[in-house]
């Protein structure tokens, strides 16, 4: 017999968990393990549950959903529930199962329970460009985490991956490939200097010519310079004014 998934619902309001729970009583494969009206009591349900799926509130007294995925490492894959619309939407990325709007539709849940059954095929991602203040939710090293946009220092190819930096320090591999970040991250801020490195143009220190006609890029709190290539180094120049 398949082992059934375990699921919690973090939920401030009382009658969306119930109505929530009610739904997902519709799916054998789903167990609810318990429920939380608050983050605080959410990462204690967290660490006695071990869940394997979380629905998630956004918008809750005192903490957000947003301030649990910064509390708590989470290797269970999370489906957002919120009552905001595509400007709340643009936050997440395609490493989030998916999002429902409340109330939320039968349909859209089948949806989501679809994508969980085949071991996550994530929601179609907006093709809209994130803006510098925007956040990220992704998979770094196989633990979700929340991203802000402008933490972001510089990206490497890592093969069918990539190397994230961040401000302060961290990095880790994110299941992204070079072209998605540079379609996806705001052109006035980001850059790609060689195949394989997009930088964070806000970070630079310096720029200095090193041979055979390309450069070395210093970024504000990272010690090793950056190879920029020749080919790339007059659109560096022209973003820059």
């Amino acid at each position: 017999m398949k082992k059934k998934a375990r699921a919690i619902i973090v939920d401030d309001e009382r009658l969306a968990r119930k109505d929530l729970r009610s739904m997902l009583a519709e799916y054998p494969g789903i167990e609810v393990a318990g429920e939380a009206d608050s983050v605080t009591a959410a990462v204690r349900l967290i660490a006695e549950t071990s869940p394997d799926i979380i629905f998630l509130d956004i918008q809750m007294p005192g903490e957000s959903g947003f301030d649990l995925l910064e509390r708590v490492e989470l290797t269970a894959r999370v489906v957002f529930v919120t009552a905001f619309d595509e400007y709340a939407i643009r936050a997440f990325e395609v490493d989030a199962v998916d999002y429902l709007l409340k109330p939320v539709n039968p349909d859209r849940l089948r949806a989501a329970m679809e994508r969980l059954e085949k071991e996550v095929v994530p929601a179609e991602p907006s093709k809209q460009r994130l803006e510098i203040e925007d956040s990220l939710f992704l998979s770094v090293n196989s633990r979700l985490k929340f991203i802000k946009v402008n933490a972001i220092l510089f990206i490497q190819a890592a093969g069918d991956y990539s190397e994230i930096y961040l401000a302060d320090g961290k990095k880790g591999l994110v299941q992204k490939k070079m072209g998605e970040w540079e379609d996806r991250l705001p052109a006035s801020h980001f850059c790609r200097i060689h195949r394989s490195t997009v930088i964070n143009m806000d970070c630079i220190d310096r720029v200095e010519e090193w041979f055979s006609n390309s450069y070395r890029v210093y970024l504000k709190g990272v010690e090793t310079p950056l190879v920029m290539s020749r080919n790339y180094a007059s659109v560096l120049k022209d973003k820059l004014g």
